[in-house]
């Protein structure tokens, strides 16, 4: 059996910049959501992340096979400022929902808190969320600071930053 790598794969990406999309998959954009924890016990309850770009698989079923997405987040202070979604999907169908997923994705994820991510449907697409909370999970083990040097170390990059564009310092 034979497949079109090209017209199974997609990808998303947007930078703090702006947005841009690199995947060649369009359709139309209905609103998507984020849904934040609405009552947070503690300001401890959220995890420091390192920042960086992190990788994990997700995957979900589907009435005929189980279907799997690659998600790349990329972090700075804890807030994702980056995406790209590679889809594989397996059954006709999930071409168009992945699709649709991927173009959709960014503008409800990029400006978020690592931790208030958690997307239940994208422009049509609502099984493909399950596959890319899944991965948000394993982002957030990989990315989830163990050590307090880690923040240290991020927050004199930081502040070193700052003074080489000018900044005065106190």
């Amino acid at each position: 059996m034979t497949s079109n790598t090209a017209g199974r794969t997609g990808i998303a990406f947007v930078g703090v910049a702006g947005a841009v999309l690199l995947a060649g998959c369009s359709g139309s954009a209905e609103a998507g959501t984020a849904k934040a924890d609405p009552s947070p016990t503690s300001t401890d309850a959220t995890a420091p992340y390192a920042d960086g770009t992190y990788t994990a698989e997700g995957a979900y079923q589907t009435p005929e096979t189980i279907e799997k997405i690659s998600v790349t987040l990329t972090l700075a202070d804890d807030t994702v400022t980056g995406v790209e979604i590679i889809g594989d999907p397996i059954a006709p169908e999930t071409t168009r929902y992945q699709g649709q997923f991927i173009a959709g994705v960014s503008d409800i994820v990029v400006g978020k808190k690592l931790d208030e991510l958690d997307v239940d449907r994208v422009a049509g697409s609502s099984l493909t969320s399950g596959g890319f909370n899944q991965a948000v999970v394993g982002i957030k083990d990989q990315a989830v600071v163990k050590d307090q040097a880690v923040l240290e170390d991020q927050a004199v990059i930081k502040d070193q930053a700052v003074l080489e564009d000018g900044a005065v310092a106190d």
